[in-house]
Protein backbone atom coordinates (compact mmCIF):
# COMPACT_ATOMS: atom_id res chain seq x y z
CA UNK A 1 0.00 0.00 0.00
CA UNK A 2 2.95 2.16 0.96
CA UNK A 3 4.81 2.09 -2.69
CA UNK A 4 1.19 2.97 -4.00
CA UNK A 5 0.61 5.82 -1.85
CA UNK A 6 4.17 6.75 -2.95
CA UNK A 7 3.53 6.85 -6.81
CA UNK A 8 0.30 9.08 -6.18
CA UNK A 9 2.84 11.88 -4.99
CA UNK A 10 4.00 14.89 -7.10
CA UNK A 11 7.88 15.61 -7.21
CA UNK A 12 7.70 19.91 -7.70
CA UNK A 13 11.29 21.95 -8.12
CA UNK A 14 11.82 25.02 -5.89
CA UNK A 15 15.03 27.19 -7.72
CA UNK A 16 16.41 30.43 -6.81
CA UNK A 17 16.78 29.35 -3.16
CA UNK A 18 19.30 31.13 -0.76
CA UNK A 19 22.35 29.54 0.20
CA UNK A 20 21.70 29.35 3.80
CA UNK A 21 17.75 27.99 3.43
CA UNK A 22 16.67 25.44 6.17
CA UNK A 23 14.31 23.04 5.79
CA UNK A 24 11.93 24.34 7.95
CA UNK A 25 11.95 27.68 6.23
CA UNK A 26 10.62 26.33 3.20
CA UNK A 27 8.34 23.19 4.94
CA UNK A 28 6.93 26.88 6.47
CA UNK A 29 6.13 28.51 3.30
CA UNK A 30 5.17 25.46 1.01
CA UNK A 31 2.92 24.27 3.53
CA UNK A 32 0.52 27.11 3.89
CA UNK A 33 -0.30 26.20 -0.19
CA UNK A 34 -0.13 22.22 0.23
CA UNK A 35 0.49 19.18 1.90
CA UNK A 36 4.12 18.25 2.24
CA UNK A 37 5.42 14.42 2.25
CA UNK A 38 9.29 15.32 2.18
CA UNK A 39 11.98 18.43 1.41
CA UNK A 40 15.00 17.33 -0.16
CA UNK A 41 17.51 20.54 -0.43
CA UNK A 42 20.59 20.13 -2.62
CA UNK A 43 23.83 20.90 -0.85
CA UNK A 44 27.03 21.27 -1.50
CA UNK A 45 28.74 18.14 -0.33
CA UNK A 46 32.04 20.36 1.05
CA UNK A 47 29.98 23.60 2.83
CA UNK A 48 26.81 22.37 3.54
CA UNK A 49 25.49 25.41 1.44
CA UNK A 50 22.18 25.11 -0.54
CA UNK A 51 23.14 25.18 -4.06
CA UNK A 52 19.82 27.31 -4.96
CA UNK A 53 17.30 24.71 -5.58
CA UNK A 54 14.94 21.69 -3.97
CA UNK A 55 12.51 18.92 -4.46
CA UNK A 56 9.63 18.20 -2.49
CA UNK A 57 6.99 15.44 -3.17
CA UNK A 58 3.80 16.99 -2.70
CA UNK A 59 0.56 14.54 -1.43
CA UNK A 60 -1.96 15.19 -4.38
CA UNK A 61 -2.07 16.99 -7.76
CA UNK A 62 -3.85 19.34 -6.77
CA UNK A 63 -2.01 20.45 -3.67
CA UNK A 64 0.70 20.47 -5.88
CA UNK A 65 -0.96 22.72 -8.91
CA UNK A 66 -2.07 25.14 -6.19
CA UNK A 67 1.93 25.21 -4.53
CA UNK A 68 2.95 25.95 -7.72
CA UNK A 69 0.59 28.68 -8.64
CA UNK A 70 0.48 30.71 -5.70
CA UNK A 71 4.63 30.43 -5.23
CA UNK A 72 5.97 30.53 -8.79
CA UNK A 73 8.05 33.79 -9.25
CA UNK A 74 7.28 35.05 -5.49
CA UNK A 75 10.05 36.59 -3.64
CA UNK A 76 11.22 34.24 -1.19
CA UNK A 77 14.47 35.60 1.66
CA UNK A 78 15.29 38.31 -0.77
CA UNK A 79 15.06 36.42 -3.80
CA UNK A 80 12.51 35.65 -7.06
CA UNK A 81 11.88 31.66 -6.63
CA UNK A 82 11.00 29.36 -9.90
CA UNK A 83 8.71 26.58 -8.95
CA UNK A 84 7.33 24.07 -11.29
CA UNK A 85 5.98 20.33 -11.19
CA UNK A 86 9.50 18.39 -11.87
CA UNK A 87 9.62 16.17 -15.07
CA UNK A 88 10.69 12.23 -13.49
CA UNK A 89 13.24 10.62 -15.54
CA UNK A 90 11.82 6.51 -16.48
CA UNK A 91 13.57 4.14 -14.40
CA UNK A 92 15.35 2.85 -17.72
CA UNK A 93 16.93 6.23 -17.89
CA UNK A 94 18.41 6.18 -14.48
CA UNK A 95 19.75 2.64 -15.04
CA UNK A 96 21.94 3.86 -17.80
CA UNK A 97 25.43 4.44 -17.48
CA UNK A 98 26.99 7.76 -17.26
CA UNK A 99 29.09 8.27 -20.34
CA UNK A 100 28.69 6.55 -24.16
CA UNK A 101 31.95 4.62 -23.54
CA UNK A 102 32.00 1.23 -23.23
CA UNK A 103 33.30 -0.38 -20.03
CA UNK A 104 37.16 -0.98 -20.05
CA UNK A 105 38.89 -3.60 -18.69
CA UNK A 106 42.05 -3.57 -16.61
CA UNK A 107 45.37 -4.51 -18.67
CA UNK A 108 46.88 -7.11 -17.65
CA UNK A 109 49.61 -7.24 -15.60
CA UNK A 110 53.30 -7.40 -17.08
CA UNK A 111 55.08 -10.45 -15.52
CA UNK A 112 58.88 -9.66 -14.18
Amino acid sequence: MFSQIKELMVKIFIGGLPDNIQEMDLAILVSLHGRVETIKIVRDRATGKCKGYAFLEIYSLPDAKNIVSTLNGETFKGNVITVKISEEESGVQAAKPKSNQPFKSKRPRLQR
